[in-house]
């Protein structure tokens, strides 16, 4: 039986970065320019007097950290979707920037608590220790709580993979402006427990035009 071009092409999957769309919490983060990623661990040579070369190596600890680049629009990406659900347990006494209007350019010095008080004069209430804490939107991207980042890839010729990215916690956020950039991008590097590699999820059938699942599901192959 002869093998079609299309068919050809399926044999040796690629995917870029068109193909890729980053789901958190069931919502495209469609801001998103770049995720990337790096594993780590520590590993020692052992040494032992007359031996010039190691005679093993010692395994320690792991760690997984990368960054994430997404594009700046109209509104910081703590204001989208999902970002904008991701709820933190936060300190009545906090202070936070709260301008009573945006078109006001005069000044900036528009704060206040987290639970209204003045910033000066708030104090902790001993009598009941619910009432010094409120559940609150994050307004930096450190407070946002952990969460998992699933990156699913299709492309055209019907073939699909995902790999998934679980415990993100955000450390970093930077960005900037000049008058030679054509967009502004906001940088975060973050830490995350663990990573499940790519895996195929499966492709559409051209014919039928259904989508068979493969056996990306398996933890080991």
């Amino acid at each position: 039986m002869s093998t079609t071009a299309l068919q050809l092409s399926r044999d040796f999957t690629s995917f870029s970065g068109v193909d890729i769309r980053v789901v958190i919490n069931g919502t495209t983060l469609g801001a998103t320019q770049a995720v990337s990623y790096a594993i780590q661990r520590e590993k020692a040579p052992i040494y032992v007097m007359g031996r010039v070369d190691p005679l093993s190596f010692s395994r320690g600890k792991r760690g997984i950290a990368g960054t994430i680049i997404a594009l700046m629009l109209d509104e910081h990406i703590l204001l989208k979707e999902p970002f904008n659900q991701l709820q933190f347990l936060a300190d009545n006494d906090e202070i936070f920037p709260s301008p009573t209007d945006l078109e006001d350019a005069s000044h900036t010095t528009d704060l206040t608590t987290v639970g209204g008080a003045d910033p000066v004069l708030a104090v902790f209430d001993s009598t009941d220790i619910s009432d010094n804490y409120s559940i609150q939107n994050a307004w930096y991207v450190d407070q946002v709580p952990p969460f998992d980042i699933v990156i699913v890839a299709a492309n055209e010729y019907g073939n699909a993979a995902s790999m998934r990215i679980y415990g993100v916690e955000i450390l970093n956020e930077g960005s900037g402006f000049s008058i030679d950039d054509i967009v502004i991008e906001n940088q975060m590097t973050y830490v995350a427990r663990s990573i499940l590699p790519w895996r195929p999820l499966g492709q559409w059938d051209f014919d039928t035009k259904i989508f068979k699942p493969g056996h990306g599901g398996a933890l080991l192959p």
